[in-house]
């Protein structure tokens, strides 16, 4: 710092003595300029409290023997932890729980590293005209209803779908893989494949788009075929948003597709299929079991947590930032 001929401070320092006029506003100053984007922010924190947290409050039922038509949330009795008492010993939920567990697993292995190959793949295509129509036809089964992707896999896999009526036709015995309990597990995996696999491209191929031609280039020179650029070049770039996706999807493991599985449970018996939402539905809106349906989605609801807990742990020890920084 350096004086004046008045001896006053010039330089960094008589800047930091007057203060900027981010300093001397403070967080006022800051919430005045900033008015504009945070009025716009309000429309979704309202719709974030009003239909997430402002739910909350009926977790409680979890510990009441509640009953919406005789008795209100401020008026039922307290039991305690009798729904929970209740839920486990319903073979029902255990059979939900290892099902969704199971089904997470496959969907995990099997559904998790599509949208990372195709992105790969679509990166690797030269022709800007090409990939713009394979990646419209990858996205389009995004927007079809579950009602429309089922009823399609049923003209195809079904009893008296397309391949099974060629098998006859040839002499050979059909076949129906939508009733099949054995096969359901992979049956719903190959429907959400083909549904939003796609969907899930864009992510890494905003990833992809961010990363520095001159490594390619660099690679190159150094004698690095294709397969040498993307596993020491592609893949390393798309890590952080693996690990990202990767502990989300740990997070959402146990919502494995309320919809999707409900329209076939009929067709493959609860046995095979049911997992926790279809549980908590058919408990608590079909049963009006309120209580026993609540301490199943608590139960879910705190297990989610944990496996996000987990999974960011992991995260940080491979080196990865992941949901939040250590």
């Amino acid at each position: 710092m350096t004086l004046d001929i008045r001896g006053r401070a010039k330089g960094p320092g008589r800047a930091k003595a007057r203060g900027t006029p981010t300093d001397r506003g403070g967080w006022w100053h800051r919430l005045r300029r900033d008015r504009a984007l945070l009025l716009m922010t309000v429309p979704a924190v309202g719709l974030l409290l009003l239909f997430t947290y402002v739910p909350l409050i009926w977790t409680t039922v979890a510990f009441l023997d509640y009953d919406p038509f005789t008795q209100g949330l401020w008026t039922s009795p307290w039991v305690g932890f009798d729904n929970f008492t209740l839920l486990f010993e319903d073979s029902r939920f255990w059979d939900a729980f290892a099902n969704t567990l199971s089904i997470t697993f496959i969907q995990l292995v099997l559904f998790f590293p599509v949208p990372i190959a195709l992105a790969l793949l679509l990166n690797s295509v030269l022709s800007d005209r090409v990939r713009g129509l394979v990646q419209s036809i990858l996205y389009l089964p995004h927007f079809f209803s579950w009602v429309l992707v089922i009823t399609i896999f049923q003209q195809m896999l079904g009893g008296a779908g397309l391949l099974a009526q060629q098998l006859r036709a040839h002499g050979h015995e059909g076949f129906d893989l939508m009733t099949d309990p054995a096969v359901f597990k992979f049956l719903i995996t190959a429907q959400l494949v083909w549904k939003d696999a796609g969907w899930g491209v864009i992510v890494f191929l905003a990833a992809l788009s961010a990363v520095n031609q001159d490594l390619y280039e660099a690679a190159a020179v150094d004698g690095a075929n294709r397969w040498r650029r993307m596993w020491h070049v592609t893949l390393p770039a798309l890590r952080p948003v693996v690990a990202l996706l990767l502990v989300l999807r740990v997070g959402d493991s146990l919502t494995v597709g309320f919809e999707q599985i409900l329209l076939q449970r009929d067709a493959v018996g609860p046995g095979a299929s049911e997992v926790f939402d279809t549980y908590v539905w058919w408990v608590g809106i079909a049963n009006t079991d309120y209580g026993i349906a609540a301490a199943g989605g608590l139960i879910k609801g705190v297990f989610s947590l944990v496996l996000v807990l987990i999974a960011n742990k992991v995260a940080h020890m491979l080196g990865e930032q992941g949901v939040y920084r250590k």
